[in-house]
């Protein structure tokens, strides 16, 4: 069989980096510009799509996920954009050279003519960790984004599968809750920050529908009973009212600038943005408040109930329940007016439910329970021609 030679010329590179020893082997921990990055693993990025080594040594595929590319691409262009832990590299050892004194990592292109195989520049790197990253960086638009980087030089297809399961599959993931909680020691304004005050706010007066009934952290909280929904579910059921792309907002509120006021369908696509922008926080504060305050007086046992049969006070309950205060906020107000508890009292009298007919086998678990209850309850109420645009 005829060699598949391609005409490339000897390309290298430098890395400054240090040699590592740990049970498995050795491995070099180095600097790498972005780009650079891209242009070698460009090849086996593109391999991502179908099964690889590794991979199928753990009986397991692992293709780019298109939205979680397209969230990094947004990502990597913010003003405080960070990937403080090392992307995962194997490389073959014709392909890497270390001098221990320098304390460079050289690598390049294989292109010996009267080799077997050559190793192409953009095939220099296999990426055991890091795809993504990688991906969405393509699209960095700023002058420098450096990474750190773990090469294994020559490590067999067994210890690249064991490299890839510890990193991917035994990893704990960070609470979103969590995260969003962790807003409260950001300096600058943010739609996320606003929310988790909101949410903090509500939780924690005495007299708010929502005393005690939030898991800040995701789980339940010691020495409190009747936590039924996360931080992250409310927080990402507000942030639809104020925002389309948090994380572009922040980063503007990070630059010194401020986002975009709304006007017309905008508006009532996005009711709480212009009260957001004119810093009116505890205005949306009590414009929920009041909602779900009509909502507890409306059906007092099933939100205050603790039984397992009944669904309004948790996930699924609580996000229809966020979904129809659109429309019956724009029914009721112009964006920007805080609507009375009394108001949205009106609204909720038309809806023929019970309080025993919020249970888990007529609104299932899961997003159709969701879109069940959010239908049967803007029907009921008379608000299937408010326009949201």
């Amino acid at each position: 069989m005829a060699k598949n030679i391609v005409n490339e010329v000897p390309q290298s590179i430098e890395l400054p980096a240090v040699r590592v020893i740990q049970p498995l082997g050795e491995f070099y921990v180095a600097s790498i510009d972005s780009k650079i990055l891209c242009d070698i693993t460009k090849a086996d990025v593109r391999r991502m799509i179908e099964e690889r080594p590794f991979e199928t040594y753990l009986g397991i595929q692992r293709p780019l996920v298109g939205a979680r590319v397209r969230d990094l691409e947004s990502y990597v262009n913010t003003f405080d954009a960070c990937f403080p832990t090392s992307i995962v590299l194997a490389i073959d050892r014709k392909c890497a050279e270390y001098d221990e004194k320098k304390r460079i990592l050289r690598l390049q292109n294989f292109v010996d003519k009267d080799a077997e195989e050559q190793i192409l520049y953009i095939q220099i790197a296999r990426v055991l960790d890091g795809q993504h990253r990688i991906e969405g960086l393509k699209r960095f638009a700023g002058e420098k984004f450096e990474l750190s980087v773990s090469v294994f030089v020559d490590i067999d297809v067994e210890d690249q599968a064991y490299i890839f399961s510890t990193v991917n599959l035994t990893q704990t993931k960070v609470s979103r809750s969590l995260a969003y909680d962790l807003f409260e020691l950001a300096k600058t304004r943010s739609p996320q920050k606003t929310c988790h005050k909101i949410a903090v706010a509500l939780d924690q007066n005495k007299k708010s529908p929502f005393h005690k009934r939030i898991k800040r952290l995701g789980s339940a909280t010691p020495g409190r009973v009747g936590e039924t929904i996360t931080q992250a579910t409310f927080v990402e059921s507000l942030l639809p009212y104020i925002t389309h792309n948090a994380m572009s907002d922040r980063d503007l509120y990070l630059r010194g600038k401020r986002p975009a006021r709304v006007a017309g369908s905008d508006l009532r696509k996005l009711p709480f943005r212009n009260m957001f922008i004119d810093e009116r926080d505890l205005e949306i504060a009590d414009i929920v408040w009041n909602y779900f305050d009509a909502v507890r007086d409306r059906w007092p046992n099933a939100w205050n109930s603790g039984a397992q049969g009944l669904m309004l006070n948790r996930t699924n309950g609580f996000k229809a329940l966020m979904r129809l205060l659109h429309p019956a906020y724009l029914y009721l107000s112009e964006p920007g007016i805080v609507t009375s508890k009394a108001a949205f009292e009106k609204v909720l009298g038309r809806v023929k439910l019970k309080d025993e007919d919020f249970d888990i086998e007529t609104f299932k678990p899961g997003t159709s329970g969701e879109a069940l209850l959010f239908g049967t309850l803007r029907s009921q109420a008379s608000l299937d021609s408010v326009k949201l645009a």
